[in-house]
């Protein structure tokens, strides 16, 4: 598949966006994976002026509603961080399995790069309604109870279900727009 063919026009404004493992392999089982997807977003928002609605991380792909002053950047920076941090923990901990399928399905023009970590492109769809936000925040959140990891989103510890129920979660969010 070619490049992606979402754009953002709208730098500033809230998006979701879905971010997805390369052949959706489960890079997020461990904690110290979702630790570098939370300490990123955390770094994010305080030098990056990124503002989190809501999000989710599954083991193969995250979802989230953000927005900052350049969104397009925000979500490149996150991205380039992470796929650099969670290659440095995959040799570290000699997960050779996951090593060699990132070796072997990454795209053939990405030629200055060994591994692929995300799949390209982020599918942002931008927030254009109070009802479309409030959709979004009930989609992010209702994914694992969907797939049956939990019984109320809430118990989900990666996500920001807890947030919008009164509960602290891992990292802070902006509760609506």
């Amino acid at each position: 598949m070619g490049r992606s063919r979402y754009k953002i026009y709208k730098l500033t404004y809230p998006h979701f966006f879905t971010c997805t493992i390369l052949h959706w392999l489960p890079i997020f089982t461990r904690q110290e994976s979702v630790n570098i997807i939370l300490d990123s977003l955390r770094y994010l928002q305080k030098e990056d002026s990124l503002k989190l609605y809501a999000y989710v991380i599954l083991e193969n792909h995250i979802h989230l509603i953000a927005s900052s002053d350049n969104i397009t950047q925000s979500i490149k920076k996150f991205k380039s961080f992470t796929a650099k941090e969670i290659l440095k923990l995959l040799l570290k901990e000699n997960v050779t399995t996951i090593i060699d399928q990132l070796a072997f399905y990454k795209k053939a023009h990405k030629t200055t790069a060994e591994y692929q970590i995300w799949q390209e492109g982020s599918q942002p769809k931008l927030i254009q309604s109070d009802a479309m936000m409030i959709n979004k925040i009930k989609y992010i959140h209702q994914n694992p109870v969907k797939r049956g990891y939990v019984d109320e989103a809430k118990h989900w510890r990666y996500s920001s279900a807890r947030d919008y129920e009164g509960i602290n979660g891992l990292i802070e969010i902006e509760r609506f727009w």
